[in-house]
Order: structure tokens, then sequence, then C-alpha cells
């Protein structure tokens, strides 16, 4: 129980050091640029998150699990395309949308497929998605945006509740239901067992492979609703958009707090580093930092989360090993 509780502090502190990094993020940037915050750039913050968001909850589901995924970028442009030009084509929207999002799967379970089957380690397999899959969105649109004509498909892009956009509404709610799922659930936790030790679980009694199917079929839906409201919010289906997606995801997630290695990490967690590396892109943007400087900044970003979670791991590991030395 000692050892439990030490885990739970060193989950808090980290929360703590990062909802201190958002504020100073916060308080940097509105020193630069007072309309940072501002109601309407906080609004348009949570609109850019969203996407981000969604995408973010699949990978905390697959890097829990030990997995990863490079091709959710690829698979959310593709899916905005795929609507924009079955709507185009004058087909129902709701059918549209159900479409859409059965060919994500297809993508998400081809990526399970080479995982589980080929054993191809998932950098590898889901870089080969990401190439496949974009140059398909260029290929069924001949390179150019589709517009959207459809009223119905606009408007899933303009609505507000409360002032709010709906695709912000839209990620809350996903990260409410799936952090319980993951938090509370037996889904859950074979989640985080098999990322903890395959062997073990498989021991246990579960299927890792049926897991990890799950998480990539449900990392392929979040890309297709993202893709598909990013391009409501677009008025066009777009081959080119989405790029380094997956990039801002993977970082807001291990920002987070959730492991490389697997079999550490919570919901609440990822909200956070999903605030974090948006204020700060928007930041970079708003005191007008060169498009070039962007990617250095994004760089060491992401190079600050992979050390933080090195050191977490350390930690862990350390207290683990003092809790099994104390029993003995």
């Amino acid at each position: 129980m000692e050892g439990i509780g030490k885990r739970k502090k060193l989950i808090d502190g980290d929360k703590l050091v990062l909802l201190g990094a958002i504020v100073v993020v916060f308080i940097l940037f509105t020193f630069l640029n007072r309309n940072f915050m501002t109601i309407t750039n906080i609004i348009n913050l949570l609109v850019a998150a969203s996407l981000v968001g969604l995408v973010a909850i699949g990978h905390t589901y697959l890097i829990i699990a030990g997995q990863n995924d490079l091709s959710s970028g690829s698979l959310a442009a593709l899916s905005g395309v795929v609507a924009a030009l079955l709507v185009s084509k004058g087909m129902n929207f709701g059918l549209s949308i159900i479409i859409t999002i059965v060919v994500a799967t297809m993508v998400g379970a081809f990526n399970a497929w080479m995982v589980n089957k080929i054993k191809l380690e998932a950098f590898i397999a889901t870089l080969v998605t990401q190439s496949v899959v974009r140059g398909f969105a260029y290929i069924i649109c001949g390179g150019k945006p589709v517009a959207i004509n459809n009223p119905n498909f606009i408007t899933l892009g303009k609505v507000r509740f409360l002032h709010i956009p709906l695709s912000v509404w839209i990620m809350i709610i996903a990260m409410i239901i799936f952090g319980f799922i993951l938090a509370k659930t037996r889904f859950g936790r074979s989640v985080y067992a098999i990322g903890g030790n395959q062997v073990a679980a498989r021991l246990a009694g579960l299927n890792p492979e049926k897991i990890i199917l799950g998480c990539y079929v449900m990392m392929g839906i979040f890309c297709a609703i993202g893709g598909i409201i990013f391009a409501a919010r677009m008025n066009s289906g777009q081959p080119a958009a989405c790029v380094n997606l997956e990039f801002d995801s993977i970082t807001a997630v291990i920002l987070g707090g959730v492991s490389f290695t697997g079999g550490v990490g919570t919901m609440g967690g990822t909200a956070l580093g999903i605030i974090l590396i948006q204020a700060f892109n928007m930041g970079l943007t708003m005191v007008n930092v060169p498009s070039f400087w962007q990617y250095v900044a994004r760089g060491g970003l992401l190079l600050f989360a992979l050390t933080s979670d090195y050191f977490r791991k350390k930690n862990r590991d350390k207290n683990l090993l003092a809790a099994s030395m104390k029993k003995l």
C-alpha cells in the first residue's frame, strides 16, 4: 500500500508540474501579446485543440498499451476528403459520415493486423500506413481540395452551444467517456495490463491481439471524426490537411504523463498536455515566431516530454524496487 501511495504522489506531482507549466506559458504569451488571454482567443485555442484532442484520446490508449500510430494525420485528411467527395456526389450526409468512419475503421484494423499478425513494430507499420493513406487522399480527389456545399455538413463546423463550438463539446464528452472507460472498466485495466507486460497479461487470460485491435480501431474512429469536423470547419476536404497532427498528439500525451514504454498514464494528464501544447503552438504564432523556428520549438517540446518520461520511469522503477525490498 505504501508503494501505491508513493506512485500516486508521483503522479499528482507530475500533474502539478504540468499545471505550473501551463500557467507559465499563459503568463509568458499574455505578456508578449495581450490578445492571448481574450475570450475569443481562448475559444479559438479550444477549437484548434479539439482535433488534436480527439486523436490524443486514441494515442492515450495505444501508448498505454505499448503501441503507437504515426498515420493519424494522414487518416484524418483522408476522412475529410472521403466525406467531402461523398456529399459532393449527392449522398446523404449521415450515410457519408457512416461510410467515412467505416473506411477509417478498416485502416485501423489494417494497422492492428500488421502489428498482430506479421509482427511489425508499431512505428514501422503505421509509417507504412501514413504514406499509403496520404497517397490515397491525393489520388481520390486528383490532388485538389473538394468543396463542400452540403448545408448540414457546413453547419457541423459552425454550430455552437453556449457560445462554444460543437467540436470542443465533442472532444470534452469523448474525453470524459473514454477516460472513465480507461480508469474504471475491465477493458481499460486490460489496456494497462498488456502495456505493462504483454506476456504476463496473456498468462493471466487476456487476449493482447484483441485489445490491440480494439485500440487501433478506436484510433481510426477518432481520426475519422476529427477529419470530418476539420473539413466542415474549412468548408472543404483537403488532402494536404493535418500534417504533423500525430506529432502534436503524441507530444501532448507524453507531456501528460503517459509513459512511452506503456502501462502508465491517465486521460486527465492527456487533457493537460493538450492544453499545454496548443497554448504553446498558438502563442508562437501570435508573437510572430517564424514557421521554421516553430518546428525547432516543437521538436524541443517533444524532447522535453521524452526526457521527462525517462525520469518519471526511473522514479517509478526506483520506488517499485524499494517497495519490493521492504517486502523481503
